[in-house]
């Protein structure tokens, strides 16, 4: 069945950032959670999750056992106790207790975990992308439909409390109508450390990996998927290097949308230390918003206008554990939903496509 790409499922209220699960024994009680995957960016969700009032973490897995010993440990810090599993189909058919789980998993395995865990009935936070393919993606949609649990993708920064004001103000009609994003995310080289960032039959290169994160944000704002990718990129400066590299360093990208609507995106890796860094603005006929600083700039005045901002200053991670939490508890939609989470997976590998191939691709041709 082809997915709803309706603005009903883009616009998720930017109020809701708060949400989480259903299956608790009884209305209040803290939520058994079950971690899989504890490297980089998982033990940094795990520092986040042992904070969020009602989430009580009972186990741990990963394939390293000194990570998940690690892992173990930071529960234990927070005054709690998390057994440790290097198997997380063990784990799951073990610990008959688990609420949730949250998974952090490198891209390339999400397919084969997220799957398993919506089809044992479990309450689901799993990491971006959904999958490296719209195939796998659209597996998981269909278990995240049939699973008994909610599912909500690790996209963090639409609970960012700034980006979620600004957010909530566009969709409110305050700048008016979307007329363009531009974005740049400039930085250093991805860490060293992590050895699949740079295969990207593992990570699906950087658009997928890493720049999905902004664009999902344009989409949102937009409210409908787009239409065709024009994109350029390569690697210019990080050539061969670690050895073996097949990702890119660089690449700028032209997505249009409905309306004439477009979003202008450049995204690279030898930016010196503060020079240019993150920028995600949307353009309207009233005016324009930043949306990391929750600043609008009216059309008609040159003094900016800052937005209050609910939550001011808290981590976005935190902030969409917290979300998790609330949606489960209160039988509420997640803001990034399966199907969310599919239109943000199918735009990054469309544009990823059009770099490779030299050519603009549509949506159709990727989405089916």
């Amino acid at each position: 069945m082809r997915p709803d790409w309706t603005r009903r499922n883009l616009l998720r209220d930017a109020s809701a950032a708060l949400a989480a699960p259903a299956i608790l024994r009884a209305q209040g009680q803290d939520l058994r959670v079950a971690f899989i995957g504890t490297g980089n960016r998982g033990s940094f969700v795990l520092k986040n999750a042992v904070q969020v009032p009602g989430f009580r973490v009972v186990a741990v897995c990963d394939l390293l056992p000194e990570r998940a010993d690690a892992a173990s440990t930071i529960v234990a810090k927070a005054g709690g106790k998390a057994d440790t599993y290097t198997d997380f189909r063990k784990m799951l058919e073990e610990r008959k207790d688990i609420d949730a789980v949250v998974a952090a998993t490198p891209d390339y395995t999400h397919a084969e975990v997220y799957t398993f865990v919506l089809e044992a009935g479990k309450h689901l936070y799993g990491e971006k992308p959904l999958a490296l393919n719209v195939a796998d993606a659209k597996r998981i949609v269909a278990a995240a439909k049939r699973s008994k649990g909610k599912f909500q993708a690790g996209f963090q920064l639409r609970h960012d409390p700034a980006r979620n004001a600004a957010e909530k103000f566009i969709h409110s009609g305050g700048i008016g109508k979307v007329l363009m994003c531009h974005g740049i995310r400039h930085g250093g080289d991805l860490p060293r450390n992590i050895p699949w960032y740079f295969d990207r039959e593992k990570c699906g290169d950087i658009v997928v990996d890493q720049g999905i994160h902004i664009l999902d944000l344009f989409t949102w704002a937009i409210g409908t998927h787009p239409l065709r990718a024009l994109a350029t990129g390569g690697t210019t400066l990080f050539v061969n290097e670690p050895p073996g590299r097949t990702v890119m360093d660089n690449y700028s990208l032209i997505l249009e949308y409905p309306n004439g609507i477009q979003v202008n995106f450049s995204h690279h890796y030898f930016d010196p230390p503060g020079f240019t860094g993150i920028q995600e603005r949307v353009f309207g006929s009233n005016g324009a918003i930043d949306l990391p600083k929750a600043t609008w700039q009216p059309r008609d005045s040159r003094k900016p206008v800052e937005l209050e901002v609910p939550n001011k200053g808290k981590d976005a991670t935190y902030m969409a554990l917290a979300a998790f939490l609330d949606s489960i508890r209160n039988d509420r939609p997640t803001m990034s939903d399966a199907e969310t989470a599919l239109i943000a997976t199918i735009t990054p590998i469309m544009a990823t496509k059009a770099i490779y191939e030299k050519r603009p691709v549509t949506w159709n041709e990727i989405a089916g």
